[in-house]
């Protein structure tokens, strides 16, 4: 197989793995795959074990075999459920409230709003609604802003939409949008203040799979004083707090 110049080799092998497991009924053994692509063993090892953790290959443990794995048929979905997602994150989740002193919610997006399918309350005696199922305003929330500003698609989607106003802070002009969610991307987290609703302010950062793909969401909320300084800048320790939870959470779902 010639290599293009300015191509990545290892791309290229891993679709021509995928092409072979896909044209005959058979499973094929690691050596089988090295031989039909003139591989080094070692190399056709390292594709196919790589290929499994994100689940466009299976392994049968009794013959260690390969066969095309259920991952390509979910290429249209981000590859882990919420279900999943949830169970992954629950301690750390946990651990942010204990930590930050706020309440905690998990989003992901669900047909263009955040829905939140996992909530822990603010570590304290206040009373508190359970908000796990509810559906929150992408555009004028921390994890909407977030899971907006590494999904294209949905900020077009809810750009189209119409970016209602439910304080006199939402931000509801796109090119204003658009500007938060560079600014967003650009520091790895997501703030909102007042926009969703008067007092509130909220903190998220991003879930990542394996190769960075955006999942979901994790972010504290609580009243503006609390999370921001006399200028609404986000307070460091609490970013900081948010950051480690959603970078904890990243790993265990890149690793499963």
């Amino acid at each position: 197989m010639s290599h293009v110049p300015g191509l990545i080799q290892s791309i290229e092998r891993s679709s021509a793995v995928l092409r072979l497991l896909a044209a005959g009924p058979d499973r094929l053994r690691v050596k089988e795959v090295a031989d039909a692509l003139g591989l080094p063993k070692s190399t056709a090892h390292s594709i196919l074990r790589t290929l499994e953790h994100v689940g466009f290959v299976e392994q049968d443990t009794r013959t260690a075999r390969y066969r095309l794995g259920r991952g390509l048929l979910d290429l249209g979905s981000a590859g882990i459920d919420a279900n999943e997602l949830r169970g992954r994150a629950l301690n750390w989740a946990d651990a942010l409230a204990s930590r930050s002193g706020e309440e905690v919610r998990l989003g992901v997006l669900d047909d263009g709003r955040v829905l939140v399918v996992h909530h822990v309350f603010r570590p304290d005696d206040s009373a508190q609604s359970l908000d796990t199922g509810v559906r929150l305003p992408p555009h004028a929330t921390a994890l909407g802003k977030v899971l907006l500003a590494y999904s294209a698609a949905a900020e077009a989607s809810v750009v189209a939409g119409g970016l209602e106003p439910y304080t006199r802070r939402t931000v509801t002009d796109r090119r204003a949008l658009a500007r938060t969610l560079t600014e967003t991307r650009a520091r790895g987290w997501g703030l909102s203040v007042e926009e969703w609703r008067p007092g509130l302010a909220g903190i998220a950062a991003p879930v990542r799979t394996s190769g960075g793909l955006v999942v979901g969401a994790v972010g504290i909320a609580g009243p503006v004083e609390r999370l921001t300084d006399t200028r609404r800048l986000a307070r460091p320790a609490l970013v900081d707090h948010v950051v480690a939870a959603a970078r904890s959470i990243s790993r265990d779902v890149a690793g499963s």
